[in-house]
């Protein structure tokens, strides 16, 4: 991916990561950015970032985990799932394999109870099939 992993979270990983991921994504337009309320998603560097991709910014009302429960939901899914118990043995080993959890098993692979079955990315592709949006 090309960014290190950092020991605390700071505005220049979440800024990256929002790159990485909106590179990825073939720069969609008109999405709503939703995180808790951690300094570095409320940091003018973030934010910044989020106008420049003409994103709005939602966040979690202090105190209530509902409100990023789905997020939450994945993680859960991450450490149950997928990390090894005994951990990794370099930083570097981590973000691989985490990122092909994410990226490959839980998004296209991974069957999802809400999506009737269908992992994220691919009830996506039916989504704009039905809608017509390429």
């Amino acid at each position: 991916m090309g960014w290190a992993l950092s020991e605390k979270p700071d505005a220049d990983l979440v800024v990256k990561a929002l790159d990485v991921a909106y590179e990825q994504r073939g720069k969609p337009q008109g999405l709503l950015f939703h995180s808790d309320q951690g300094s570095q998603y409320a940091s003018r560097q973030f934010r910044q970032r989020l106008w420049r991709y003409r994103m709005r910014q939602s966040m979690s009302r202090r105190g209530n985990c509902w409100d990023n429960a789905p997020m939450e939901r994945v993680f859960r899914s991450l450490k149950t799932e997928w990390i090894p118990t005994t951990g990794y043995m370099t930083g570097q080993q981590a973000q691989r394999d985490i990122s092909q959890y994410l990226m490959h098993h839980y998004n296209w692979i991974r069957p999802h109870q809400f999506n009737d079955g269908l992992a994220p990315a691919k009830t996506e592709e039916k989504l704009k099939t039905v809608s017509g949006i390429s």
